[in-house]
């Protein structure tokens, strides 16, 4: 008899005899190749039984490694482990297990439900130095994991989990610590999941996974901290908003290829506080719902302006570098902001000019100054709509000599066909010419002596002086355009 075996419980039957005395070296039990439908006598072992091999009551065999590797069986009762020391491996395939597995503040090696069935997983405060895999498997319930700590990373690809309580998550945690990776590849998750405090220290990758929590928070990852890599991206979906306020991924946070779909009037994806070396936002088709990247720092954005939604909060944003599309397209990409911020273009605007791009650093300007004019009053529009027309705000000085010069044609052709009478007799004043007279009233410095020899006469009297009033505000907005011009950044 193997070593061990004279402690087993009582009432134990064919499945559990061969699993108990199959556990001091480790080896596998084949009980079928699907996961069992019912419980049935050849196919069924006590969770208890499991829980008990789990917890080091069958002694261990010299010369082996003992484990509780399973497959095709169906385990009836609750697997419970909570704050109990497993010392070995735990391998379920394609089981059925009647009940939630509970390993809350466990101390435990390698745990691996592949393939299986189940109604939830309790692993709150579960320390494992190995990894916790639930690949495959399809889970009818909530998978917490809230201040689990797992050494040798997390894997749930191909996982497929269902929570329809509106109060609980599909995959719930808080303040978890992975190592090595957590990896979520084509999984499909209902419900929601979420992963605040979280720290990935491998990385965090979602690839072609589904996230659906519609009109809800499909992921709530504030606060998380990624090394290396967040991949959302390859095919990953989100119906619902992707929370990831005051996140810090010292690495590349990505969304390349990725479907983000919210409800009307809800946020697609919520990433204001945040720190991020690199994000990518090149999504494979337009966001549906508003995107904030308020008050984050980001090194560089990698995205294409045209997969942005129509509503973006960038108040606060400051970035490195911009790739992607065209440099003159961040002017639509700022407009897109529905509350004027002048923050917003004002980073833009350094940036062009830390470029070298100088010119669409003014028109960064310009926009600033017109999308200002719809928080005015509706003087205040009046009188920035006549700047704007006539001079660019002095961001355009060639719109202000433009008018400069069509004011001087038009007093030079009507002072020339009406002409002004003279103040002084005619060996004390100089000759009319309708040309230098128009330019001496447009220039607010009387410097060819003209306007103080001649009056004009009838309705030219109001040209006149409309003629000295625009060569006020046209002279000051050259002067102001000309300094913006060539004065240093």
């Amino acid at each position: 008899m193997p070593e061990g075996t004279d402690d087993r419980p009582a009432d134990m039957t064919g499945p559990e005899e061969r699993l108990w005395d199959a556990y001091p070296t480790g080896t596998r039990v084949d009980l079928g190749d699907d996961v069992p439908s019912e419980a049935t006598p050849e196919r069924t072992v006590r969770a208890e039984v499991i829980a008990q091999l789990l917890l080091g009551r069958c002694e261990q065999r010299a010369g082996f490694v003992p484990a509780v590797r399973l497959r095709g069986a169906y385990i009836s009762g609750e697997l419970n482990v909570t704050g109990g020391s497993v010392g070995c491996e735990l391998r379920l395939e394609l089981c059925r297990l009647a009940e939630r597995p509970t390993f809350a503040n466990a101390e435990s090696r390698q745990i691996r439900i592949a393939d299986c069935r189940l109604p939830g997983f309790d692993g709150g405060g579960l320390r494992a130095d190995g990894y916790l895999s639930l690949s495959g498997s399809v889970i009818e319930g909530e998978v917490r994991l809230p201040r689990a700590q797992l050494m040798g990373g997390l894997r749930m690809n191909g996982t497929k989990v269902t929570e329809s309580d509106p109060e609980k998550w599909a995959l719930f945690t808080g303040g978890m610590v992975v190592e090595v990776g957590a990896f979520f590849r084509k999984a499909e998750l209902t419900g929601g999941v979420r992963l605040v405090g979280a720290r990935m220290n491998g990385g965090l990758f979602f690839e072609g996974t589904t996230l659906r929590n519609p009109g809800r928070l499909a992921l709530d990852a504030q606060n998380m901290v990624v090394e290396d890599a967040a991949e959302f991206s390859h095919g990953f979906t989100a119906e619902g908003t992707v929370r990831l306020r005051g996140v810090r991924v010292n690495g590349t946070l990505s969304f390349d290829q990725a479907i983000l779909r919210s409800s009307p009037g809800r946020g697609a994806v919520h990433a204001s506080h945040a720190q991020i070396d690199e994000l990518i936002f090149t999504p494979a088709e337009p966001v549906v719902g508003w995107v904030s990247l308020s008050y984050s720092r980001i090194r560089l954005i990698l995205d294409q302006p045209a997969t942005w939604p129509d509503v973006l909060q960038l108040n606060g944003l400051t970035y490195d570098t911009l790739r992607g599309g065209e440099p003159k397209s961040r002017l639509g990409w700022v407009r897109r902001d529905e509350v004027f911020h002048p923050q917003v273009y004002e980073q833009l605007a350094t940036w062009f000019r830390g470029s070298g791009l100088d010119d669409l650093a003014r028109k960064v300007q310009l926009a600033k100054l017109r999308a200002r004019r719809r928080t005015l009053p509706w003087t205040g529009r009046a009188w920035n709509h006549l700047l704007d027309w006539t001079v660019g705000y002095g961001y355009r000085p060639w719109l202000a000599a433009m008018w400069l010069s069509l004011l001087v044609a038009v007093g030079t052709t009507v002072f020339s066909a009406q002409r002004p009478r003279p103040l002084k007799p005619p060996d004390e004043r100089p000759e009319l010419h309708a040309f230098i007279f128009t330019l001496d009233l447009l220039i607010p410095i009387g410097t060819f002596g003209q306007r103080d020899m001649w009056q004009p006469v009838g309705w030219t009297q109001w040209l006149a002086y409309a003629l000295i009033a625009a060569g006020w505000i046209l002279a000051t907005a050259l002067i102001a355009g000309a300094t913006r011009v060539l004065r240093p950044n």
